[in-house]
């Protein structure tokens, strides 16, 4: 074998190790437009599905009445309001194994499976029907505290995480969870949901535009959300362009030998 025909051979190795390695800002960039459109994008309510209650959530009740002496008996540290996660823990409403949980006074309310406004709703009628009257102007908020999710894979900042907002989107999320590194995969994020009804897996693009119509793009409590990583940190060229460069003079100088040493025996 001649040395014009070993640098040729080192040559297209090289060329096809860089190409392969490289990550395409295709690969990168969220939210993008096909082929240079400008598209305006308009998100549908409907995508929007309300939040339903599971066992283990936890909720904020607050009741209040023009007069505070008739809402006093059903007052517990969880009803003044602006509770952080933390504090909720020790002093919210747990719903328990059976998708109940107790107020005092009331007992036992089921809610499992129930949104927050069916929660509010319920608990408005069984206070008119046998406590309060019309009249009395009873105000009842229910509220979670906060969106509690799970980031892992290819995020800067993986585990568990919260955001203090009714409704959040997953690029919002990943932003909370210090974005996506470079190896990871955009284009298939994994969605592990739980329902009352059981476990479902969803995948979203997140580098399409479409993703903003997407029944997944807003994120729910106890979402599970993993980042693959893309092939090239799989193959191990490196995650910056200087380890890539690294990793593949190493595979061509010991190519090269190899070469120029069969061609010696």
């Amino acid at each position: 074998m001649t040395y014009n025909m070993i640098k040729k051979i080192v040559f297209l190795l090289m060329f096809a190790l860089m190409v392969s390695s490289c990550i395409s800002t295709k690969k990168l960039i969220y939210l993008q437009e096909k082929d240079g459109e400008k598209l305006e994008i308009k998100l549908n309510p409907s995508n929007i599905k309300p939040y339903r209650l599971q066992s283990q959530d936890i909720i904020s009740i607050m009741l209040k009445a023009p007069d505070e002496k008739i809402v006093e008996m059903f007052k517990t540290n969880a009803t003044s309001g602006g509770e952080n996660q933390q504090s909720l823990y020790f002093n919210g409403f747990t719903v328990d194994d059976k998708g109940e949980i107790r107020i005092p006074v009331l007992g036992k309310v089921k809610v499992l499976g129930m949104t927050l406004e069916e929660v509010r709703l319920e608990l408005e009628r069984l206070l008119l029907r046998d406590y309060f009257k019309a009249d009395a102007n009873i105000f009842v908020d229910v509220k979670l505290p906060g969106v509690v999710y799970t980031m892992n894979g290819e995020i800067n900042n993986p585990g568990p995480n919260v955001v203090y907002k009714d409704k959040v989107t997953i690029l919002e999320a990943v932003a909370n969870s210090g974005d996506i590194s470079v190896t990871g995969n955009r284009k298939n994020v994994m969605i592990i949901r739980q329902y009352p009804h059981g476990t479902e897996i969803h995948y979203i693009d997140l580098t399409s535009i479409e993703a903003m119509n997407s029944p997944y793009y807003y994120i729910q409590p106890n979402d599970y959300i993993y980042i693959k990583p893309l092939k090239q940190k799989t193959w191990g060229f490196g995650v910056v362009g200087s380890e890539t460069m690294t990793t593949l003079f190493r595979v061509v100088t010991i190519t090269a030998s190899i070469l120029l040493l069969s061609n010696r025996f």
